[in-house]
């Protein structure tokens, strides 16, 4: 099984940059990268923070830019977005009985358990009760299958203040959620804009930069979240035989050593 993971988009309305940055032209890059290269992929999954401000004109160019990706798509929400207005723009993404932009995909090596953890008003994520219960369902119906869960925010810590800051709040409840699955291959989250891996209750994770702004290894600043203009990247996850390995690909570094070089030369 071959996956694609982009996360944090955060596309908005036509004529404004974000940082400097064109977030469309930026996701418009990765796509063609992924039609030219990964164009086998049985699914690409959009890890929230879709919209900078959950504007409907940020959803109406992201519709516009996927109608040119060349893998099937599932989208998921993050923070920065807002539930009802991506509702308007996508109908047809699937959402459970509560409302909240939940599904399974049966995949062909496992089920894909997509999560929203957006809670409107803050930076933070959330896990309610009852998405507690939706989840706690979903692996009981897995039987067994092998679970990979999909997220925007990480439900621990990782190290780096800013972000910590507003990590998933409540990952006790989470984790009881998890309670008794030992079928959860790994957990794919975004949100940090950096590549991050791991394990977390003996459970691998990995996140992976924006298409957009990213945010440096800080291990200091508490706040603000601090930005920069490291290379953006998508992910590429390959599961075969119970193995997962998980690429980042920075799509829009071209650099190459110069034709030439000598492997070996005297310095100086």
């Amino acid at each position: 099984m071959k996956l694609i993971q982009v996360s944090d988009l955060h596309l908005v309305p036509p004529g404004v940059r974000l940082l400097g940055l064109d977030p469309r032209a930026r996701l418009e890059a990765c796509i063609a990268d992924i039609n030219a290269n990964h164009g086998d992929a049985e699914l690409c999954l959009f890890t929230g923070d879709l919209a900078d401000r959950g504007a409907p004109a940020a959803y109406r160019e992201l519709r516009d830019v996927l109608a040119s990706l060349a893998v099937p798509y599932r989208l998921l929400i993050g923070n920065h977005d807002d539930r009802r207005k991506f509702r308007g723009a996508f109908p047809e993404c699937p959402v459970d009985e509560n409302g909240f932009v939940q599904s399974v995909v049966r995949a062909s090596a496992g089920d894909l358990v997509l999560l929203d953890t957006h809670e409107p008003g803050t930076g933070a994520g959330s896990f309610c009760a009852a998405r507690q219960a939706w989840l706690g369902a979903r692996l009981v119906e897995a039987d067994g299958r092998p679970v990979y869960l999909f997220m925007h925010h990480p439900p621990f810590d990782i190290g780096i203040p800013s972000l910590d800051a507003i990590r998933l709040e409540d990952p006790e409840g989470f984790a009881a959620a998890l309670d008794g699955a030992a079928n959860i291959a790994h957990i794919f989250f975004g949100h940090v804009h950096r590549p991050v891996s791991g394990s977390w209750r003996g459970i691998p994770f990995s996140a992976l930069r924006s298409t957009v702004h990213q945010v440096p290894l800080d291990f200091e600043t508490e706040a603000p979240v601090p930005y920069n203009h490291e290379s953006p990247a998508y992910a590429v996850i390959l599961v075969e035989d119970g193995r997962t390995v998980v690429h980042h690909h920075c799509y829009l570094d071209d650099s190459h050593v110069p034709p030439g070089t000598d492997r070996y030369a005297p310095a100086g």
